[in-house]
């Protein structure tokens, strides 16, 4: 028993990944609509930070290789292995976004290619937080293959992605408040609250023969409790200059992508340690 931080590679780049890949969704949707061309040169030299966080994330990833010459051994089995997959699907997005992002912020790329370019790296992704939900979904390890895995990442791509991205429109002086990216963190937020309460009953009828699965982890719910507190603290630092109809402040929204981060660190953290296998026989 503990609380998953042991698997703290993991933690890092799922959570890193999934909120990167929202993050370029909001901006790219930005940077798409957006006239003037200096504003978007501004916005897309903001976006650089969106691959080092995403570089941060692949790091840490190799990390629970145990060896980094292990890394390349990861896409022996693409097509049969989710696992591989994952790993495929996070490098074509990254490389695929990154080469747009450079070619962009040299003026190499094409005004139309870059706009389809940009189009086809949020599609991945989707692809790439989708590729994630499927590496556990294992039978045999009833606590993880549910539903609410699928939707946990999906929502940590919708609390920290737009978040991340209104942070870097404000860095880059764009015109963006992210009125309406806030409103899909919030109900994300509303989603997560109601995610955590399901699967905490759904725990209660889970066990081995040998194991129960509310037992794995006795701090769950206070845990849980101090992860929300957090996220709404977080999304708090952008919401509450919006409600007062003032634009945030960049050291608000960095404060609150933070506070996000370290919420959904906590809620990550949570899914490992909830790790069990059906051992002898399965109820529930």
């Amino acid at each position: 028993m503990g609380s998953g931080w042991h698997e703290w590679p993991l933690v890092i780049f799922t959570v890193f990944g999934q909120c990167v890949a929202g993050a370029l969704i909001v901006a790219g949707f930005a940077w798409l609509k957006e006239k003037d061309d200096g504003v978007k040169m501004r916005i897309v030299r903001s976006m650089f930070f969106l691959w080092v966080v995403m570089g941060i994330g692949f790091m840490t990833s190799v990390l629970h290789l145990g060896s980094p010459l292990r890394a390349f051994n990861s896409l022996n089995r693409i097509g049969s292995s989710a696992l591989s997959n994952e790993i495929a699907a996070g490098s074509i997005f990254f490389a695929v976004g990154g080469f747009w992002w450079l070619l962009s912020a040299i003026g190499k790329m094409p005004a139309t290619l870059g706009k389809v370019w940009m189009i086809l790296s949020m599609v991945l992704g989707i692809v790439f937080v989708w590729a994630m939900t499927r590496v556990y979904q294992i039978d045999t390890v009833p606590t993880w293959y549910t539903g609410y895995t699928t939707l946990a990442f999906f929502l940590t791509a919708l609390l920290g992605g737009p978040l991340f991205a209104v942070l870097l429109l404000r860095g880059a002086k764009a015109a963006n408040s992210g009125a309406m990216a806030a409103s899909v963190s919030v109900l994300a937020l509303i989603a997560t609250v109601a995610v955590i309460v399901l699967q905490s009953q759904q725990l209660g009828t889970i066990h081995s023969s040998v194991q129960q699965a509310s037992a794995l982890l006795p701090e769950y719910g206070s845990l849980q409790v101090w992860r929300i507190l957090l996220l709404a603290a977080g999304l708090g630092c952008w919401l509450c200059p919006l409600l007062r109809r003032k634009d945030p402040k960049l050291v608000g929204l960095a404060a609150g992508f933070v506070l996000v981060v370290l919420g959904e660190f906590i809620g990550r953290g949570l899914f490992y340690g909830l790790h069990m296998t059906v051992g002898m026989a399965i109820a529930g």
